[in-house]
């Protein structure tokens, strides 16, 4: 059962004392407080003007929040299997339901098999009680990841990079996206961020720096770009590696 811990500064979610899940800072409930939620959003880098986000994994709704504050003209639909973690949403200040903001109670692996309209973007953050859920980490369930998107849509999956199955996992990814995915690992670096892309490889595929930036206020450029700085670097170097190593 998920709980809500209140330090007077910021609400975090929990399913456990050991395991951070979301946190929230009580002024400012659409700032990105856990590091890997930064690098999550380094899709921006090469996909700066996204029309269809999809997550699965609502949490504390961080990543749900920032879109809706900061890219009012994409919809954004957050998929969360749990009705104890949606029944959270007011008090971690998540948006209600409107024109381009839905929350369904689902299961994320039937929302990716569903036809439906392609994403442009397919956020994958989704943890329980015990961590990655297995379902959302099968060789089915990425191919399914990669029917879902739309020509040159991206996912972003967010794994624990300290797993034993770790490899297992981005070899699954590599596998369903033709090998047009690289790995980069959050400042904190127990996560990490692979980024996987449909159609165009991601060695085709710019780096958009200061494409990224522009669209989005001062608030979040300031909070964006020490991270987009790194990120970009990184993705460099990991694309160059994939393709020395090809």
């Amino acid at each position: 059962m998920p709980y809500v811990v209140d330090d007077g500064q910021a609400l975090s979610l929990h399913f456990s004392h050991s395991e951070l899940q979301s946190r929230m800072h009580a002024q400012k409930p659409w700032q990105l407080e856990v590091d890997y939620t930064l690098t999550m959003m380094g899709f921006l880098l090469l996909q700066p003007e996204p029309k269809r986000i999809a997550m699965v994994g609502l949490g504390g709704g961080s990543l749900a929040k920032f879109c809706y504050h900061y890219l009012p003209d994409c919809q954004f639909t957050a998929v969360e299997i749990n009705p104890h973690v949606i029944a959270l949403r007011e008090a971690f200040c998540i948006p209600l339901d409107n024109h381009r903001f839905e929350i369904l109670q689902a299961d994320g692996v039937d929302f990716v098999a569903s036809p439906a309209e392609p994403l442009d973007v397919l956020l994958i953050d989704g943890f329980d009680q015990n961590g990655q859920p297995a379902a959302l980490c099968t060789q089915g369930f990425y191919d399914d990841c990669f029917e879902r998107l739309a020509p040159n849509g991206l996912l972003v999956v967010n794994l624990h990079y300290d797993s034993p199955d770790y490899p297992l996992w981005v070899a699954r990814i590599l596998r369903s996206f033709d090998g047009c995915a690289v790995e980069v690992a959050a400042p904190e670096k127990s996560n990490c961020i692979v980024f996987a892309s449909r159609g165009a490889t991601l060695a085709s595929r710019k780096i958009k720096l200061s494409a990224a930036l522009a669209r989005l206020d001062r608030a979040a450029q300031l909070q964006l770009r020490p991270e987009f700085t790194r990120l970009s670097w990184q993705m460099r170097d990991a694309d160059t590696q994939a393709r020395d190593a090809a």
